[in-house]
């Protein structure tokens, strides 16, 4: 098991500068946690090189990008994106004639998950002819990097490559089931993933989510060694999620979005950043709070635990930084609803006694249950209601905040990173908003 290692204390500057690289392995899209990584990087001076994962044409083939799509995605990074499409997962591979997984599903019905079988062999073949896929994509990569990187310059090949559903129809119904269904509609996660079909998911994760990271350093060692010869140095790091430290009843405590079945492949990414640290090639994931994205949506009640970074700014970061957001998050509210009566809605959800059998850190993730799923979907209705409009609300503020301090920070930890999974915290977020390095954040 991964130790529990949180950040207490802001990393010193990093010696990135301009000439140095960061290397995006994921395609950017929209807001989410890559892109405080990428400000930090331009704001330091790094040159910015990003990647894609490609397109699907109708008929289920992989290509790069078109002229205006790769405008568009170059645009967006605001640096040269290198169009070799490294798509992770193996749901649309075609093996021998054999239909895709995604084909296999196609009249696949949500009620019949527990008893759905596939082609015999065709998941393995599959997983192994989308690893292969990828594998000699990101050696075409490492390729073109070895072209467009000076041999002596520092660089930090960030992992941004997570999610895994396989590309059918009915996967959707069941797992809006799991994360968002209550009474008759409420589907327990550890039944579906023990069935077939929560079988595929696993493995689709771990390959997606968990081996991308092994197989992008592996790919690249040539890379690694030609800038160590030339005095320079090449560092990894990847997005994890392990739960995350908030202030419940007045403390710091550690606690989970529950069901997480993506967990198990991000402990499987903790492992794999260990192993590489154990051969002495510097890769860490970094552990981050919850956000509200477009991407996170599906998992309904996860931004519950965005409202106590209020409170650990207003702790760790005082009243010049506090007050201003908190009056920015006031005007988001009804009429008669202020930010303390949020703030204390939230803490009664947290510090729920249902909540505190389920959520442990040493049998981590865990497995919903009627009661909890009911208890967190309702505290997620009430804590939405309270705004004026429901396409303002104070948790996308918040996931800016942490998206922006989290990317601030890994840039500079991952120079010389303190172990090989990190937890950063709502405490050592709002300890930069303090600090000089945190100009510019809040808005």
């Amino acid at each position: 098991m991964t130790e529990y290692r949180p950040l207490r204390q802001l990393p010193e500057p990093s010696a990135y500068k301009t000439g140095d690289v960061l290397v995006l392995v994921g395609e950017l899209f929209g807001r989410g946690y890559a892109n405080g990584l990428v400000d930090e990087a331009r704001r330091v001076g790094m040159t910015i090189i990003g990647t894609t994962v490609g397109r699907r044409d109708t008929n289920g083939s992989l290509r790069p990008l078109t002229d205006e799509e790769l405008a568009q995605a170059e645009l967006l990074l605001g640096g040269r994106v290198i169009n070799i499409p490294l798509e992770a997962g193996f749901d649309m591979e075609s093996v021998d004639g054999v239909p895709s997984l995604a084909e296999q599903l196609k009249k696949a019905r949500p009620d019949d998950y527990a008893t759905i079988s596939f082609i015999e062999g065709s998941v393995e073949k599959a997983r192994a002819a989308g690893t292969a896929r990828l594998r000699s994509h990101l050696a075409e990569l490492e390729k073109t990097l070895l072209e467009l990187i000076p041999a002596g310059a520092r660089v930090l090949v960030a992992h941004a490559m997570a999610g895994g559903i396989p590309r059918a129809r009915v996967f959707m119904p069941l797992l809006n089931r799991i994360f968002k269904g209550t009474g008759d509609k409420y589907l327990a996660s550890e039944l579906f993933w023990n069935s077939p079909l929560g079988q595929l998911c696993n493995s689709s994760f771990n390959e997606v989510t968990g081996d991308t990271f092994r197989y992008l350093i592996e790919e690249t060692t040539t890379l690694r060694e030609r800038a160590t010869a030339a005095g320079g140095r090449v560092c990894y790091s990847a997005y994890g999620y392990h739960g995350t430290e908030v202030l419940i009843n007045g403390s710091y405590q550690w606690q989970s979005y529950t069901s997480y079945v993506q967990g198990f492949a991000k402990m499987r990414l903790e492992d794999i950043a260990a192993d590489a640290t154990a051969r002495g090639i510097p890769a860490t994931v970094y552990n981050c709070p919850e956000i509200q994205t477009n991407s996170s949506a599906l998992f309904l009640g996860v931004e519950i635990s965005l409202y106590p970074l209020l409170s650990a700014i207003r702790r760790e970061a005082g009243e010049e930084c506090a007050a201003p957001l908190e009056a920015c998050c006031q005007s988001m509210l009804k009429e008669g609803v202020s930010v303390a009566t949020l703030l204390d809605r939230t803490n009664c959800y947290l510090s729920s006694p249902l909540l505190a059998q389920i959520v442990d850190f040493d049998t981590w993730p865990q497995h919903n249950s009627r009661e909890q799923a009911e208890l967190m979907l309702a505290s997620s209705a009430e804590l939405m209601e309270m705004h004026q409009d429901q396409k303002q609300l104070i948790c996308a503020e918040l996931s800016r905040i942490v998206f922006l301090t989290t990317g601030r920070i890994m840039l500079h930890s991952a120079w010389n990173p303190p172990a090989s999974t990190v937890w950063l915290n709502h405490d050592i977020l709002a300890r930069l908003l303090a600090d000089e390095r945190g100009a510019g954040i809040l808005c």
